[in-house]
């Protein structure tokens, strides 16, 4: 078993700010002090998650950042993810603009107009992403690398009659 984790000795200037960082309105600056202080008293990080009721890699996560930043560590980050993976490249982005351009039933769709969660679904089926992404990667997607706007599917009728076209002027002309 691993020895816990514990802050490194606070300056006189650190533990002021500690302290004064209780009185705090941001709650993530409040926490992030009540824990440092607790780990400076000698508590360890499962006792201060139960103290604190949070969970204990919270606290090791902020004895951590304090360890490596000081007074940084009181400083939110960023909660954007630190590497963004990409669900199409262009080659699968193309494949994606070809299936969609198909009717969905001739992918085992149970519908005849397209929607973003079924194009996932179906990318997926199909082997043109790795994993099932969500609808919206798919209106990102083609967006960004096809420049598309998703829009709502418009119905049109259609019939395999060869009359239709001149059958259907009639009943609306």
């Amino acid at each position: 078993m691993k020895a816990p984790i514990f802050v490194r000795e606070l300056s006189e200037n650190e533990h002021e700010e500690l302290e004064a960082g209780l009185r705090s309105r941001d709650s993530f600056v409040m926490r992030r002090c009540q824990i440092l202080l607790a780990s400076a008293r000698g508590k360890s990080p499962p006792k201060i998650a139960e103290d604190l009721e949070c969970a204990s890699q919270t606290v090791r996560n902020a004895i951590r950042a304090f360890n490596e930043k000081g007074l940084d560590a009181l400083t939110p980050g960023s909660s954007r993810p630190k590497r963004v993976h990409a669900a199409f490249n262009e080659e699968s982005a193309e494949t994606l603009r070809e299936m969609l351009h198909c009717s969905p039933r001739e992918f085992s769709g149970e519908s005849s107009l397209w929607t973003l969660e079924m194009a996932a679904d179906i990318a997926f089926e199909e082997g043109i992403t790795n994993e099932r992404v969500s609808g919206e990667t798919i209106r990102a997607t083609l967006s960004r690398l096809l420049g598309v706007r998703w829009m709502r599917a418009k119905r049109w009728i259609t019939s395999p009659d060869p009359l239709y076209e001149r059958k259907k002027d009639g009943a609306t002309g």
